[in-house]
């Protein structure tokens, strides 16, 4: 049996592609992903593969990917830079939850989706994210990663109108439970209608994001 069998298909179904997890795959598993993907002249967003993986791949298959080690995400094929205004903000609560707020970023930048990152913003400091209220009360979506308390998107929820996405990180330690603390904290939020990621979920919120906008592509068609 075939250990590769790559969704083609999945972008024209769903309009967002099909990204490869490499945590928990060899390293032969994930050159044999790049090689197969790559005799099609197919494009692929790789997530979660950690400076040490891509380190042990053949020269040959690194040279042949765009890697970002902050992110841990990899691009094979064609870098389509983004155009238009960008339609995502992307916050962190502390520097410490950058890395997944990266993976969303990367995973936007994949689609053609420009986003824009506002990092250190944590509701311990209310100051600095009450001085960019009105600038995120611009965007059509935003994804808030947040660890420990996890109050950033609760906070976010009652001040703006877009599509909030809460990101619960593992930073933290002793009952923050890496991330199950924040997670169920974004789940009573008393903010309503955040959506909510599993934890350290980046990639997965850029894609609510992507289907977020793609819906309202849809209902702007339909009502033009």
């Amino acid at each position: 049996m075939d250990e590769v069998v790559l969704d083609d298909d999945r972008i024209n179904r769903v309009g967002i592609d099909e990204g490869i997890l490499c945590e928990g795959k060899s390293v032969e598993q994930i050159e044999t992903i790049i090689t197969t993907a790559q005799r099609s002249d197919r494009r692929l967003f790789l997530t979660r593969l950690t400076p040490n993986h891509f380190g042990q791949l053949a020269n040959n298959i690194q040279t042949l990917l765009d890697y970002d080690s902050i992110s841990r995400t990899a691009i094979l094929g064609e870098i389509r830079t983004p155009f238009g205004d960008p339609k995502v903000a992307i916050v962190s609560a502390g520097t410490s939850d950058v890395p997944i707020a990266r993976e969303a970023a990367r995973t936007l930048f994949y689609h053609g989706v420009s986003s824009t990152e506002i990092h250190d913003v944590g509701v311990a400091g209310l100051w600095r994210l009450q001085r960019r209220v009105s600038e995120l009360a611009d965007y059509p979506v935003i994804i808030a990663v947040a660890g420990m308390d996890a109050a950033l998107p609760t906070v976010l929820g009652g001040l703006v109108s877009g599509l909030l996405i809460g990101v619960p990180s593992s930073t933290g330690y002793g009952m923050s439970r890496k991330g199950e603390s924040a997670l169920a904290s974004m789940l009573v939020s008393c903010a309503p209608g955040i959506a909510v990621t599993n934890i350290d979920n980046g990639f997965g919120a850029a894609c609510i994001a992507l289907r977020g906008l793609h819906a309202a592509a849809l209902v702007g068609v339909a009502s033009g």
